[in-house]
């Protein structure tokens, strides 16, 4: 009765770059691992460059059109890069959460991952934190895809990070990966 149970599962990760798979594809990315984990349909929404904006404007068509039971929503970084406020981003998120939400879907957060670039990361730990309480106020789960770049003593990771300091390596989305509670998906 379980493996029934997530065939009928139907999983869109939206996002930019870090959920697309950038430099490879798709194919290397934590999308497709968990897909392959869960045995179901997940479907990759990544677009490289995307900020949270730029995914609210295409969401009818990337999530609602595609009826998933669950979504994954992450970004935030291309956001910060091109100076957005956080005023914005979080009214982007707040607006695809609540569309998802309106149509019966689960959403799942992510929370964007770490940069090595001090000022972006002291942004970016402000939208992380933003994330989770908003989640814990209304109810929602996170996946921690941060956790994966941090060594046991807090230290960045950067082995796990191309040399634009952003994006992860191969290594990088398989520790990602790691960081995905799949019961959240039952």
């Amino acid at each position: 009765m379980p493996d029934d149970n997530k065939k009928s599962l139907r999983i869109v990760c939206l996002g930019d770059s870090i959920t697309y798979g950038f430099p490879w594809g798709p194919t290397v990315s934590w999308v497709q691992m968990l897909g392959d984990a869960l045995g179901c349909e997940v479907i990759n929404k990544g677009i490289n460059g995307n900020t949270t904006g730029d995914m609210l404007q295409r969401f009818d068509r990337a999530v609602l059109k595609n009826d998933p039971t669950h979504l994954v929503i992450m970004g935030g970084i291309n956001d910060v890069v091109l100076g957005e406020s956080f005023d914005r981003i979080v009214w982007n998120l707040h607006e695809m959460v609540d569309k998802a939400l309106a149509a019966g879907i689960k959403v799942i957060l992510g929370l964007p991952t770490a940069v090595d670039n001090e000022y972006w990361e002291k942004l970016i730990t402000r939208i992380r934190q933003w994330m989770k309480n908003y989640a814990q106020e209304i109810g929602l789960s996170l996946i921690d895809f941060p956790a994966a770049f941090y060594d046991q003593y807090g230290q960045l990771r950067t082995d796990l990070l191309l040399a634009d300091g952003a994006h992860p390596d191969t290594s990088g989305y398989k520790e990602m990966f790691k960081q995905i509670d799949l019961s959240l998906f039952d």
